[in-house]
């Protein structure tokens, strides 16, 4: 299967995945992919990943991370929801002054710069504006 945008590919599988209260998810493997998700990782929104490879084809399997909630008893998603920023179609860029906090810092906003993929908070840290591929909360 062809997929012209497989960074919002990706964080649809993540998305529908959460929803579904599924252990892992597996998704096309790319450099950029492997990037976010260890952003995710680091961040404390997955648990980790993995990428394997059968016939010239690699895949990554992520596995996701839930919380137990308190007052109901269940699992509850650390990913509440994901979303694509900058498109193919049109690229979002933002230097370190104007970088946004999601949700008052409690999101995440993931940002390629020329020294790899962060989170907006390390990339404002480090005086490092960017591309900004999406967010989560």
């Amino acid at each position: 299967m062809f997929v012209t945008d497989a960074i919002a590919d990706f964080l649809t599988r993540i998305r529908n995945a959460t929803r579904a209260r599924h252990k892992f998810v597996d998704v096309n493997w790319s450099k950029m992919n492997q990037a976010i998700a260890q952003v995710m990782k680091d961040s404390g929104y997955v648990e980790q990943f993995i990428v394997k490879s059968e016939g010239g084809i690699s895949e990554m399997r992520v596995y996701l991370r839930y919380s137990k909630d308190k007052r109901t008893n269940s699992m509850k998603p650390v990913i509440r929801d994901l979303q694509r920023i900058s498109s193919p179609g049109r690229r979002m860029y933002v230097g370190y002054e104007n970088m946004p906090k999601i949700f008052n810092g409690m999101g995440i906003a993931v940002v390629t710069t020329s020294q790899g993929a962060m989170t907006g908070t390390e990339a404002r840290q480090r005086n490092s504006g960017g591309e900004l591929l999406c967010k989560g909360w």
